[in-house]
């Protein structure tokens, strides 16, 4: 009896372990797949992300936001000017000078909000190059390789039958957490992107502004947020960087278990650090 129950068990192990390697294949392929995902579209400048979102927003903004920023420009040449002659005591020491200094500035804001978009994605520009750079030194990758896999088969097939048939349902519910984890980050990315796009619609507005010192702060705040949002890009790379070490530390171990469960435990971390990329970098940019 116990002969025949131990042949029925080798024969359903054989059954199982291929199941078993392709889902553990489809599982580090997947990671893999999300990790270089990320690692491509942190990078991405608004207009190459989404040309078409991308010309919608801009239109928007030129035809609606433009008008707006018109006439903060307005009131802020004439804030500029009076506070240029009370300076001057009401023109009572008068200084043709000053006249020439706010001419300047106002061409200069002027300036500033009919190329909004050119600035505004010169500063994309600067921390794509930042983030292009950084990606090649970076290795992203968190593929396991032939050898890897088969210490693991090994290891599988050296288990008895209740053991492959636990390992079985600790892999179903890892790859059905992980996969979860991956929608998170897809949604991370995303909404990064879309946050991009939701502050360059309204770019005209705060670079009305930087005309006067008192009134620039604003503007001043939004191109430190600009760049926040630019170098969280660089963040998330890093974070990316971060994660496929680790996970390279656990892909070869005889643990398969442990390695699992590692692999889930480093994605979440994964998810959790680029949450907080966002808050980190307009921290360091004292952009609020």
């Amino acid at each position: 009896m116990d002969t025949i129950f131990n042949q029925f068990g080798d024969w359903l192990k054989s059954q199982i372990i291929p199941v078993l390697m392709a889902q553990l294949r489809a599982m580090y392929d997947g990671v893999n797949a999300q990790v270089d995902s990320v690692s491509s579209q942190a990078g991405m400048t608004p207009a190459r992300f989404s040309p078409q979102v991308f010309n919608m927003i801009k239109s928007v903004s030129e035809n609606a936001i433009m008008p707006i920023a018109g006439i903060i420009l307005t009131f802020v040449a004439c804030y500029e000017l009076i506070q240029l002659i009370m300076s001057y005591n009401n023109l009572a020491n008068f200084e043709t000078w000053f006249i020439f200094k706010w001419v300047i500035k106002t061409f200069v804001a002027v300036e500033l909000i009919t190329h909004t978009f050119d600035f505004t994605m010169a500063v994309f520009d600067v921390t794509q190059t930042v983030i292009t750079r950084a990606g090649g030194i970076i290795n992203g990758s968190t593929a396991i390789d032939a050898s890897a896999l088969s210490t693991m088969q090994s290891t599988i097939e050296r288990m008895s039958i209740w053991g492959v048939l636990f390992l079985f349902l600790q892999i179903w519910i890892i790859g059905l957490a992980t996969n979860i984890l991956s929608k998170v980050i897809f949604v991370i990315i995303y909404a990064r992107m879309i946050e991009i796009y939701l502050m360059v619609s309204l770019a005209p507005i705060p670079f009305a502004t930087l005309g006067n010192k008192e009134q620039g702060v604003m503007g001043q705040n939004y191109i430190r947020s600009l760049f926040a949002l630019g170098f969280q890009g660089f963040l998330i790379l890093i974070c990316v960087g971060i994660y496929a070490v680790l996970i390279r530390t656990v892909a070869f171990s005889s643990d398969i278990i442990g390695s699992l469960w590692g692999v889930l435990g480093y994605t979440i971390l994964l998810a959790f650090t680029l949450f907080k990329t966002g808050s980190i970098a307009k921290s360091v940019l004292n952009a609020h």
